[in-house]
């Protein structure tokens, strides 16, 4: 099961990664500029963001397995007609509608893991989402990278045969891990009481806004490094796609690691140790780009500053989480809706300096992480854990 909740989780980065090396392509094959290309990234982002925030209470009132089922379905299908657009906007608008139904694999994972499992062992499940789900970045561009020369449609058709796996996968492995008895039936009005009860909580707060920014990071460089690797360091697009595939690769294995590492040191110093690195790296990658370096040393010290990603998703995620375990569902919608909200902003921004430079990526990963410490250290002088409470229906 931890397989298939993984590759769930994982819908996300297929559904941006793969794509990533037709964007030259599909904006010359449908006549349109790179801003509107990356408008598919970004309404993507969007409709993973609103989902969550409806997908997540309905599975905490209807159950986990049902949403499910119906919305990786929706994903199948929209897919298909991704693959099939003739012009920008109409992929566009698809793009959206497909966002806000694979955020059911993200949201409703996540909460399973949380229904079955409890303190450390949700820290270290959450960390080994982020080292499993790290495949897809490894797998995604290469498989998208392997694909350009059949059109950037051909991309499309093949996530649509991957979310036909993830909806076969979630028919007959993943149970309903939610009893009717623990279900949310306080309706619409509930599910306002219970978010509000969960922005109320400072250490919910700071966690997810820690988790965010270290995503806000993450999709700094995943928006921009096309055109920083092949325009700013006048590398070949098979040369990006084997360096991202790289760049993943170690989010896999540092995730995998830091999994080991929390029974040992608990997932505070973890996180606090994966936004040091990252901006560690984040002042020294904005020095390099701004000094014009060549790209023996910007890809080295790129690559270190991508890694750490799982040390601060995977932790921030799982201290978040662990404060609203009753309302699993309700508290990472939020959390993802957060997540991929900041994603949307922070991808049109770092390319605002055009296709020509790096420094506002840089930027944008330095300015992330500090907004994620900020985030974190507000976490750590909430209070303890809040009593679970039922949010019933008014008799």
């Amino acid at each position: 099961m931890l397989v298939v909740l993984a590759l769930l989780s994982a819908a996300a980065p297929f559904a941006v990664d793969m794509y990533l090396p037709a964007f030259t392509d599909l904006a010359d094959d449908l006549g349109t500029a790179a801003t509107s290309v990356q408008l598919t990234l970004t309404t993507f982002l969007i409709g993973l963001a609103v989902g969550q925030l409806f997908i997540g209470p309905l599975s905490d009132r209807y159950g986990r397995r049902k949403p499910l089922i119906l919305a990786t379905a929706i994903t199948v299908v929209v897919t298909v007609i991704c693959a099939l657009a003739p012009t920008i906007w109409l992929l566009i608008a698809m793009r959206f509608v497909q966002g806000v139904s694979a955020s059911a694999g993200l949201v409703i994972g996540r909460a399973v893991g949380a229904d079955r499992t409890a303190g450390a062992a949700t820290a270290k499940l959450f960390t080994l989402f982020s080292a499993i789900g790290g495949i897809a970045p490894v797998l995604a561009p290469l498989l998208g990278g392997a694909l350009v020369p059949l059109g950037w449609q051909a991309e499309f058709w093949a996530l649509s045969v991957i979310f036909a796996l993830m909806f076969l996968g979630a028919v007959l492995v993943v149970p309903e891990s939610l009893p009717p008895e623990n279900r949310q039936t306080g309706g619409f009005t509930g599910t306002l009481r219970t978010l509000g009860r969960l922005t109320a909580d400072r250490g919910y707060l700071g966690y997810i806004f820690a988790f965010g920014f270290g995503f806000a990071a993450l999709m700094s460089y995943i928006s921009a490094s096309p055109f920083v690797v092949e325009n700013v360091l006048g590398m070949s697009n098979r040369a990006y796609t084997l360096i991202f595939a790289m760049n993943a690769a170690g989010m896999v294995i540092v995730g995998t690691a830091s999994s080991r590492l929390l029974g040992r040191f608990g997932p505070e110093p973890i996180l606090r140790t994966g936004q040091a690195v990252t901006l560690a790296g984040g002042l020294v990658l904005l020095a390099l780009l701004a000094a014009g370096a060549p790209a023996a040393a910007v890809l080295p010290v790129l690559f270190l500053t991508v890694i750490s990603a799982p040390m601060v998703m995977g932790t921030a995620s799982a201290l978040a989480i662990g404060r609203a375990r009753h309302v699993a569902g309700s508290a990472s919608a939020l959390m993802g809706a957060l997540q991929f909200g900041l994603g949307a902003l922070v991808s049109p921004l770092v390319g605002l300096g055009g296709p020509s430079t790096g420094i506002p990526m840089a930027v944008s990963i330095v300015v992330a992480v500090v907004l994620g410490v900020l985030a974190r250290l507000v976490a750590r002088t909430a209070g303890p854990v809040p009593e679970p409470e039922r949010h019933l229906a008014d008799a």
